[in-house]
Protein backbone atom coordinates (compact mmCIF):
# COMPACT_ATOMS: atom_id res chain seq x y z
CA UNK A 1 0.00 0.00 0.00
CA UNK A 2 1.01 3.66 -0.47
CA UNK A 3 -0.25 5.90 2.43
CA UNK A 4 0.29 9.62 2.45
CA UNK A 5 -0.06 10.99 5.87
CA UNK A 6 -0.84 15.00 5.93
CA UNK A 7 -1.82 15.80 9.26
CA UNK A 8 -1.82 19.64 10.76
CA UNK A 9 -0.79 20.16 13.93
CA UNK A 10 -2.49 19.64 16.90
CA UNK A 11 -2.26 22.53 18.96
CA UNK A 12 -0.23 22.04 22.10
CA UNK A 13 0.79 18.61 21.55
CA UNK A 14 1.73 17.56 18.48
CA UNK A 15 3.65 19.35 15.91
CA UNK A 16 2.67 18.09 12.08
CA UNK A 17 6.16 16.50 12.14
CA UNK A 18 5.56 14.64 15.20
CA UNK A 19 1.67 13.82 14.16
CA UNK A 20 3.26 12.30 11.08
CA UNK A 21 5.93 10.07 12.74
CA UNK A 22 3.06 8.84 15.05
CA UNK A 23 0.70 7.48 12.71
CA UNK A 24 3.87 6.35 10.88
CA UNK A 25 4.60 4.52 13.45
CA UNK A 26 1.22 2.62 13.78
CA UNK A 27 1.14 1.78 10.78
CA UNK A 28 4.40 0.15 10.53
CA UNK A 29 3.46 -1.76 13.02
CA UNK A 30 0.69 -3.35 11.26
CA UNK A 31 1.68 -3.12 8.03
CA UNK A 32 5.91 -3.06 7.65
CA UNK A 33 5.78 -3.03 3.80
CA UNK A 34 3.60 0.29 3.35
CA UNK A 35 5.18 2.91 1.47
CA UNK A 36 4.61 6.22 3.41
CA UNK A 37 5.00 9.85 2.05
CA UNK A 38 5.22 12.25 4.74
CA UNK A 39 3.61 15.71 4.01
CA UNK A 40 2.92 17.50 7.06
CA UNK A 41 0.24 20.65 6.72
CA UNK A 42 -0.04 24.12 8.69
CA UNK A 43 -2.65 26.15 8.64
CA UNK A 44 -0.44 29.99 9.22
CA UNK A 45 -0.35 28.71 13.57
CA UNK A 46 2.40 26.99 15.53
CA UNK A 47 4.40 24.51 13.01
CA UNK A 48 3.89 26.69 10.41
CA UNK A 49 7.87 27.37 10.22
CA UNK A 50 8.24 23.81 10.58
CA UNK A 51 6.29 22.37 7.85
CA UNK A 52 7.40 24.82 5.44
CA UNK A 53 11.27 23.51 6.34
CA UNK A 54 10.65 20.35 5.94
CA UNK A 55 9.12 20.85 2.78
CA UNK A 56 11.41 23.51 1.06
CA UNK A 57 14.65 22.97 3.10
CA UNK A 58 16.34 25.36 4.99
CA UNK A 59 16.82 26.50 8.53
CA UNK A 60 15.61 27.74 11.84
CA UNK A 61 16.76 30.83 13.29
CA UNK A 62 15.80 32.55 17.18
CA UNK A 63 15.75 36.19 17.58
CA UNK A 64 14.88 38.18 21.29
CA UNK A 65 11.79 39.62 20.93
CA UNK A 66 8.92 41.18 22.95
CA UNK A 67 6.05 38.60 24.36
CA UNK A 68 2.30 39.78 24.25
CA UNK A 69 2.59 41.80 27.29
CA UNK A 70 6.04 43.40 26.68
CA UNK A 71 8.67 40.73 28.33
CA UNK A 72 11.50 39.52 26.13
CA UNK A 73 11.35 36.12 24.79
CA UNK A 74 13.13 34.18 22.47
CA UNK A 75 11.01 33.56 18.86
CA UNK A 76 12.13 31.19 16.19
CA UNK A 77 11.75 31.83 12.72
CA UNK A 78 12.72 30.41 8.96
CA UNK A 79 15.00 31.32 6.83
CA UNK A 80 14.21 28.92 3.76
CA UNK A 81 16.76 27.29 1.37
CA UNK A 82 15.55 29.25 -1.76
CA UNK A 83 18.22 32.01 -0.02
CA UNK A 84 14.81 34.94 -0.52
CA UNK A 85 12.54 33.75 1.30
CA UNK A 86 11.82 33.81 5.40
CA UNK A 87 8.72 32.24 7.65
CA UNK A 88 7.58 34.31 10.49
CA UNK A 89 4.67 32.93 13.04
CA UNK A 90 2.84 35.41 14.79
CA UNK A 91 2.36 32.70 17.32
CA UNK A 92 5.98 32.31 18.19
CA UNK A 93 6.25 36.05 19.47
CA UNK A 94 2.37 37.16 20.31
CA UNK A 95 1.15 33.49 20.99
CA UNK A 96 -1.05 32.91 23.49
CA UNK A 97 1.05 29.99 24.62
CA UNK A 98 3.19 32.06 25.75
CA UNK A 99 0.84 33.05 28.33
CA UNK A 100 -0.60 31.62 31.37
CA UNK A 101 -4.23 31.85 31.51
CA UNK A 102 -4.11 34.03 34.20
CA UNK A 103 -2.36 36.88 31.83
CA UNK A 104 -4.20 36.23 28.76
CA UNK A 105 -5.72 39.76 28.24
CA UNK A 106 -6.38 41.18 24.41
CA UNK A 107 -7.32 44.39 25.92
CA UNK A 108 -3.77 45.15 26.02
CA UNK A 109 -2.01 42.23 23.93
CA UNK A 110 0.35 43.75 21.43
CA UNK A 111 1.71 42.03 18.09
CA UNK A 112 4.72 44.10 18.48
CA UNK A 113 6.94 41.24 18.59
CA UNK A 114 6.01 40.16 15.54
CA UNK A 115 6.76 43.21 13.96
CA UNK A 116 10.72 42.48 15.43
CA UNK A 117 11.00 39.73 14.24
CA UNK A 118 9.43 40.83 10.28
CA UNK A 119 12.05 43.22 11.27
CA UNK A 120 15.47 40.80 11.70
CA UNK A 121 13.99 39.23 8.66
CA UNK A 122 14.57 42.38 6.29
CA UNK A 123 17.67 43.42 8.55
CA UNK A 124 19.27 40.14 7.24
CA UNK A 125 18.31 41.04 3.68
CA UNK A 126 15.73 39.06 2.68
CA UNK A 127 12.70 40.57 0.99
CA UNK A 128 9.90 37.38 0.34
CA UNK A 129 7.99 37.34 3.71
CA UNK A 130 5.46 34.14 4.58
CA UNK A 131 3.56 35.28 7.71
CA UNK A 132 1.72 32.71 9.70
CA UNK A 133 -1.24 34.02 11.17
CA UNK A 134 -2.57 32.01 14.07
CA UNK A 135 -2.62 31.01 17.44
CA UNK A 136 -2.62 34.70 19.21
CA UNK A 137 -3.05 36.15 21.85
CA UNK A 138 -4.20 39.63 20.75
CA UNK A 139 -6.63 41.58 19.20
CA UNK A 140 -5.21 44.49 18.12
CA UNK A 141 -5.16 44.60 14.36
CA UNK A 142 -1.75 43.86 13.78
CA UNK A 143 -0.81 47.27 15.11
CA UNK A 144 1.48 46.26 17.35
CA UNK A 145 3.34 44.53 14.69
CA UNK A 146 3.01 47.86 12.63
CA UNK A 147 4.64 49.92 15.45
CA UNK A 148 7.64 47.86 15.54
CA UNK A 149 8.08 48.82 11.75
CA UNK A 150 7.89 51.96 11.77
CA UNK A 151 4.04 53.36 12.08
CA UNK A 152 2.47 55.48 14.80
CA UNK A 153 -1.53 55.66 16.10
CA UNK A 154 -2.29 58.38 17.23
CA UNK A 155 -5.09 59.80 19.67
CA UNK A 156 -7.20 62.69 19.01
CA UNK A 157 -4.80 64.74 20.72
CA UNK A 158 -1.83 63.57 18.32
CA UNK A 159 -0.51 61.24 21.34
CA UNK A 160 0.68 57.83 20.66
CA UNK A 161 -1.75 55.03 21.68
CA UNK A 162 -0.72 52.72 24.14
CA UNK A 163 -0.74 48.89 23.29
CA UNK A 164 -3.83 46.29 22.87
CA UNK A 165 -7.18 45.94 20.85
CA UNK A 166 -8.49 48.26 23.57
CA UNK A 167 -6.53 51.41 22.47
CA UNK A 168 -7.98 51.50 18.66
CA UNK A 169 -11.17 53.01 20.39
CA UNK A 170 -9.02 55.77 20.33
CA UNK A 171 -7.76 55.83 17.50
CA UNK A 172 -8.02 58.72 14.61
CA UNK A 173 -4.60 59.23 12.92
CA UNK A 174 -2.29 56.81 11.22
CA UNK A 175 0.98 58.41 10.52
CA UNK A 176 3.28 56.46 8.00
CA UNK A 177 6.05 59.35 7.80
CA UNK A 178 8.90 56.55 9.31
CA UNK A 179 7.60 53.44 7.89
CA UNK A 180 10.52 51.02 7.35
CA UNK A 181 11.07 51.83 3.46
CA UNK A 182 12.31 48.06 3.17
CA UNK A 183 8.70 47.28 3.31
CA UNK A 184 8.34 48.36 -0.08
CA UNK A 185 10.48 46.15 -2.33
CA UNK A 186 9.06 43.44 0.54
CA UNK A 187 6.89 40.62 -0.64
CA UNK A 188 4.45 39.37 2.54
CA UNK A 189 2.21 36.73 1.78
CA UNK A 190 0.27 36.47 4.60
CA UNK A 191 -0.72 32.80 5.86
CA UNK A 192 -4.34 31.89 7.49
CA UNK A 193 -7.25 29.20 7.03
CA UNK A 194 -9.78 31.85 8.90
CA UNK A 195 -12.09 33.51 6.55
CA UNK A 196 -13.41 35.65 9.47
CA UNK A 197 -14.15 39.21 8.94
CA UNK A 198 -12.93 41.99 10.71
CA UNK A 199 -15.56 42.78 12.71
CA UNK A 200 -19.27 41.65 13.81
CA UNK A 201 -20.67 38.58 14.93
CA UNK A 202 -18.31 36.61 12.73
CA UNK A 203 -15.69 38.90 13.44
CA UNK A 204 -12.26 38.61 15.63
CA UNK A 205 -13.27 39.65 18.68
CA UNK A 206 -16.67 37.85 18.90
CA UNK A 207 -15.65 34.54 17.45
CA UNK A 208 -12.18 33.87 19.07
CA UNK A 209 -12.02 36.79 21.60
CA UNK A 210 -13.36 34.72 24.41
CA UNK A 211 -10.74 31.85 24.23
CA UNK A 212 -7.96 34.80 24.59
CA UNK A 213 -9.28 35.80 27.84
CA UNK A 214 -12.28 38.15 26.78
CA UNK A 215 -15.41 38.85 28.81
CA UNK A 216 -18.65 39.49 27.23
CA UNK A 217 -18.17 43.08 28.17
CA UNK A 218 -14.51 42.95 26.55
CA UNK A 219 -15.66 40.91 23.65
CA UNK A 220 -18.36 44.26 22.73
CA UNK A 221 -15.14 46.99 23.48
CA UNK A 222 -12.63 45.15 21.42
CA UNK A 223 -14.94 45.12 18.53
CA UNK A 224 -16.00 48.70 18.92
CA UNK A 225 -12.19 49.57 18.77
CA UNK A 226 -11.54 47.25 15.75
CA UNK A 227 -14.45 48.82 13.94
CA UNK A 228 -12.84 52.48 14.73
CA UNK A 229 -9.49 51.19 13.22
CA UNK A 230 -11.40 50.47 10.35
CA UNK A 231 -13.15 53.39 9.74
CA UNK A 232 -9.76 55.33 10.28
CA UNK A 233 -7.86 52.96 7.57
CA UNK A 234 -10.75 53.98 4.98
CA UNK A 235 -10.65 57.44 5.58
CA UNK A 236 -6.73 57.41 5.26
CA UNK A 237 -6.00 54.80 3.22
CA UNK A 238 -9.08 54.24 1.11
CA UNK A 239 -8.56 50.19 2.12
CA UNK A 240 -11.98 49.15 3.30
CA UNK A 241 -10.83 46.19 5.60
CA UNK A 242 -13.98 45.65 7.25
CA UNK A 243 -15.10 43.87 4.47
CA UNK A 244 -12.11 41.43 3.64
CA UNK A 245 -12.46 37.64 3.88
CA UNK A 246 -9.64 36.90 6.40
CA UNK A 247 -8.77 40.57 7.95
CA UNK A 248 -10.20 38.97 11.30
CA UNK A 249 -7.49 36.58 11.29
CA UNK A 250 -5.33 36.47 14.22
CA UNK A 251 -7.24 39.43 15.98
CA UNK A 252 -7.30 41.91 13.25
CA UNK A 253 -4.16 41.14 11.84
CA UNK A 254 -4.94 39.91 8.96
CA UNK A 255 -6.61 43.43 8.17
CA UNK A 256 -2.95 45.41 9.72
CA UNK A 257 -1.19 42.86 7.15
CA UNK A 258 -3.50 43.99 3.82
CA UNK A 259 -3.57 47.72 5.06
CA UNK A 260 0.04 48.35 5.63
CA UNK A 261 2.11 45.25 3.54
CA UNK A 262 0.21 45.10 0.90
CA UNK A 263 -0.19 41.10 2.08
CA UNK A 264 -1.45 38.36 -0.28
CA UNK A 265 -4.04 36.28 2.33
CA UNK A 266 -3.49 32.57 1.20
CA UNK A 267 -4.92 29.51 2.80
CA UNK A 268 -1.80 27.56 4.75
CA UNK A 269 -3.07 24.50 2.96
CA UNK A 270 -3.02 25.72 -0.37
CA UNK A 271 0.21 27.26 -0.15
CA UNK A 272 1.95 23.94 1.19
CA UNK A 273 -0.02 21.78 -0.87
CA UNK A 274 1.50 23.96 -4.06
CA UNK A 275 4.92 23.43 -2.44
CA UNK A 276 4.90 19.89 -1.83
CA UNK A 277 3.47 19.31 -5.38
CA UNK A 278 0.62 17.30 -3.38
CA UNK A 279 -1.74 16.82 -6.51
CA UNK A 280 0.97 14.92 -7.89
CA UNK A 281 2.53 13.22 -4.83
CA UNK A 282 -0.97 11.61 -4.08
CA UNK A 283 -1.29 10.09 -7.73
CA UNK A 284 -2.24 6.62 -7.19
CA UNK A 285 -2.33 6.50 -3.42
CA UNK A 286 -4.24 4.11 -1.64
CA UNK A 287 -4.89 6.45 1.45
CA UNK A 288 -4.58 10.19 2.88
CA UNK A 289 -4.54 10.39 6.31
CA UNK A 290 -4.42 13.88 7.83
CA UNK A 291 -5.80 15.28 11.36
CA UNK A 292 -6.00 17.98 13.52
CA UNK A 293 -7.01 19.43 16.98
CA UNK A 294 -11.11 19.00 16.36
CA UNK A 295 -12.99 18.22 13.58
CA UNK A 296 -15.57 21.25 14.02
CA UNK A 297 -17.33 24.14 11.91
CA UNK A 298 -14.20 25.54 11.69
CA UNK A 299 -13.44 22.66 9.70
CA UNK A 300 -15.92 23.46 7.23
CA UNK A 301 -15.11 26.57 6.68
CA UNK A 302 -11.92 25.62 4.52
CA UNK A 303 -9.49 24.40 7.05
CA UNK A 304 -6.89 21.98 6.29
CA UNK A 305 -8.79 18.62 6.60
CA UNK A 306 -11.10 20.08 4.10
CA UNK A 307 -8.93 21.82 1.64
CA UNK A 308 -7.14 17.90 1.55
CA UNK A 309 -10.44 16.41 1.12
CA UNK A 310 -11.23 18.85 -1.98
CA UNK A 311 -8.20 17.90 -3.56
CA UNK A 312 -8.07 14.37 -2.80
CA UNK A 313 -11.82 13.90 -4.50
CA UNK A 314 -10.56 15.03 -7.83
CA UNK A 315 -8.08 11.78 -7.88
CA UNK A 316 -10.38 9.48 -6.14
CA UNK A 317 -7.99 9.15 -2.67
CA UNK A 318 -10.06 8.45 -0.08
CA UNK A 319 -9.40 10.52 3.22
CA UNK A 320 -9.54 9.21 6.91
CA UNK A 321 -8.54 11.80 9.81
CA UNK A 322 -7.44 11.32 13.39
CA UNK A 323 -8.15 14.01 15.70
CA UNK A 324 -8.20 14.82 19.61
CA UNK A 325 -12.06 15.52 19.35
CA UNK A 326 -15.10 15.26 16.51
CA UNK A 327 -17.77 17.39 16.26
CA UNK A 328 -19.05 16.99 12.70
CA UNK A 329 -21.84 14.52 11.79
CA UNK A 330 -21.02 12.28 9.20
CA UNK A 331 -23.45 14.34 6.92
CA UNK A 332 -21.31 16.69 7.41
CA UNK A 333 -18.19 14.45 6.68
CA UNK A 334 -19.88 13.76 3.32
CA UNK A 335 -20.20 17.03 2.34
CA UNK A 336 -16.50 17.41 2.66
CA UNK A 337 -15.79 14.14 0.97
CA UNK A 338 -14.04 13.02 4.48
CA UNK A 339 -14.18 8.90 4.38
CA UNK A 340 -13.68 8.64 8.04
CA UNK A 341 -13.01 10.19 11.05
CA UNK A 342 -11.49 8.51 14.61
CA UNK A 343 -10.57 10.17 17.87
CA UNK A 344 -6.86 9.52 19.58
CA UNK A 345 -8.60 10.02 22.69
CA UNK A 346 -9.33 6.44 23.96
CA UNK A 347 -11.37 7.63 27.03
CA UNK A 348 -12.41 10.20 29.37
CA UNK A 349 -9.61 12.92 30.33
CA UNK A 350 -8.48 16.23 31.02
CA UNK A 351 -7.00 18.61 29.17
CA UNK A 352 -3.43 17.70 30.40
CA UNK A 353 -3.35 14.31 30.25
CA UNK A 354 -4.56 14.27 26.62
CA UNK A 355 -1.49 16.48 26.07
CA UNK A 356 0.86 14.10 27.24
CA UNK A 357 -0.07 10.98 25.56
CA UNK A 358 -0.71 12.50 22.05
CA UNK A 359 2.13 11.27 20.72
CA UNK A 360 1.35 7.63 21.78
CA UNK A 361 -2.88 7.66 21.60
CA UNK A 362 -1.75 8.85 17.64
CA UNK A 363 0.27 6.12 16.82
CA UNK A 364 -1.97 3.43 18.73
CA UNK A 365 -5.68 4.95 16.74
CA UNK A 366 -3.07 4.85 13.36
CA UNK A 367 -2.46 1.31 14.04
CA UNK A 368 -5.76 0.33 14.20
CA UNK A 369 -7.14 2.15 11.79
CA UNK A 370 -4.58 0.52 9.44
CA UNK A 371 -6.33 -3.09 10.84
CA UNK A 372 -9.83 -1.83 9.74
CA UNK A 373 -7.69 -1.24 6.36
CA UNK A 374 -6.63 -4.08 6.33
CA UNK A 375 -9.79 -6.16 6.90
CA UNK A 376 -11.23 -4.08 4.19
CA UNK A 377 -8.63 -5.59 2.21
CA UNK A 378 -8.76 -9.49 2.44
Amino acid sequence: MRIVLAPDSLKGSLTATQACQAIEEGILNVAPDTEIVRLPMADGGEGTIESLVYALGGSIREATVRDPLGREVRASYGVLADGITTVVELAQASGHTLLSKQERNPLVASTYGTGQLIARCLDDGYRNVLLGLGGSATNDAGTGMMRALGVRFLDEAGLPLPDGGDALGALRTIDLSSIDPRLAETKVTAVTDVRNALCGDDGASRVFGPQKGATEADVRRLDEALSTFADVVKRQLGFDVAVMPGAGAAGGTGAGALAFLGAELRPGCELLADYYRFDERIAGADLIITGEGRLDAQTLSGKVVAGLCRRARVQGVPVAALCGSIGLSAREMDAIGLAAAMSIVSGPCNLSEAVDHAYEWMRDRAEQLMRIVRLGRL
